[in-house]
């Protein structure tokens, strides 16, 4: 039996995880949606985080994209979505900018005109183990060993309320066959849009610092999940860290310290994945996003064995060069990676991959 698992159809396929930033917002248009449709169906993730997807929205624009995204045999292309509560648009009750105004967007735990603005949405074509989900909303940011959380430029009560997540971090396990993938997905603030405080961009350093300490136990006795479980993922356990992190290791406003730190961790690999698109416009070819950054990551530990990946940015005059325009000022991101062999018992697996000769 164990033969058998050594030369699974695990073995030999794979799978593509994919991160996007793709504006879904109700004031978007039927153009914008079809553009995003077509950029997934071009890309074919099995696994996608899609940030910036406005949730409790009357208009719903992630219902509108599920229901552009069903196969021709009438099935949905991903059967597992998972959807949580964000701090976006959340009211915190201070006056967080110092504007004399309490209500304003800019004094929600995170940016954001209402709740779930800008939250986060993760689609799979594989099952996703909600009970084993562990989200940290409410986890504070000054609990954080050396915070960077601005010295008295919030009111005191807001300090010890100030979640960490601008949106949330989440840990949502994905069963890929006989294993378990653990998505870890997030959308820390720009950092800037703020003051010589520099809350945005301490607040961004310190979001991306979480992941740093959640994948080295030595740093995550500080870390809680909103259930009250403490502690962060496992050694070996097999992970992406994918995401809009908002911070470019070369150049921009954010703390490049604190996004090197996470793409140099002894547990996961940087593809540096690149595009003609970008290189055509004058960008650095690893940048993702359209004023020349590179924000946008996906993230494979080091136990998944790399086989390529890229930023979808076609060049001029190729195709879907315009859909990719329109669909986001991002562009989406994607890894190919193959899982180890199995050697163990496979109950509760969802389907095998199949083999991506295509890709």
């Amino acid at each position: 039996m164990l033969a058998l698992y050594a030369i699974s159809p695990m073995a030999l396929g794979q799978i593509r995880v994919a991160a996007f930033n793709a504006a879904l917002s109700p004031a978007r248009d039927v153009a914008h949606l079809d553009a995003v449709t077509t950029i997934i169906r071009a890309n074919a993730p099995d696994v996608l985080l899609l940030n910036e997807v406005d949730h409790n929205h009357p208009e719903d624009p992630l219902g509108e994209l599920q229901s552009r995204l069903i196969g021709v045999d009438g099935t949905p292309t991903y059967p597992h979505i998972f959807v949580a509560p964000v701090n976006t648009g959340r009211p915190s009750g201070f006056d967080l900018d110092g504007d004399g105004n309490t209500r304003g967007p800019a004094d929600a735990w995170g940016y954001g005109a209402y709740p779930g603005q800008y939250g986060m949405t993760v689609l799979s074509k594989f099952p996703i183990d909600t009970d084993a989900v562990r989200t940290f909303r409410t986890l504070k940011w000054r609990d954080r060993p050396g915070h960077r959380m601005p010295e008295r430029f919030f009111p005191p009560a807001a300090e010890a309320g100030f979640p960490l997540s601008s949106k949330s971090h989440w840990d949502v396990p994905i069963r890929v066959g006989g294993h378990t993938l653990h998505l870890l997905a997030s959308h820390p603030t720009p950092p800037v849009f703020d003051g010589p405080e520099d809350r945005n961009g301490r607040r961004n350093a310190d979001e991306i610092g979480f992941w740093v300490d959640y994948l080295a136990p030595e740093r995550d006795g500080w870390i809680i999940d909103d259930a009250g479980h403490r502690g962060g993922l496992a050694p070996g356990a097999l992970c992406v860290v994918a995401g809009d992190l908002n911070n470019d290791p070369d150049e921009g406003d954010g703390d490049r310290a604190a996004i090197t730190a996470l793409l140099n961790h002894p547990r996961l690999a940087d593809p540096s994945p690149r595009s003609a698109g970008a290189a055509a416009a004058g960008l650095d070819a690893d940048d993702t996003a359209r004023w020349g950054k590179r924000v946008d990551y996906v993230l494979p530990c080091r136990e998944l064995a790399l086989v390529d990946s890229g930023v979808y940015w076609p060049a001029p005059g190729q195709p879907r060069a315009d859909e990719a325009t329109t669909a986001s000022d991002h562009r989406l991101v994607w890894v190919d990676v193959t899982l180890p062999p199995l050697s163990t018992d496979t109950s509760g697996a969802g389907p095998a991959p199949a083999p991506r000769a295509d890709r």
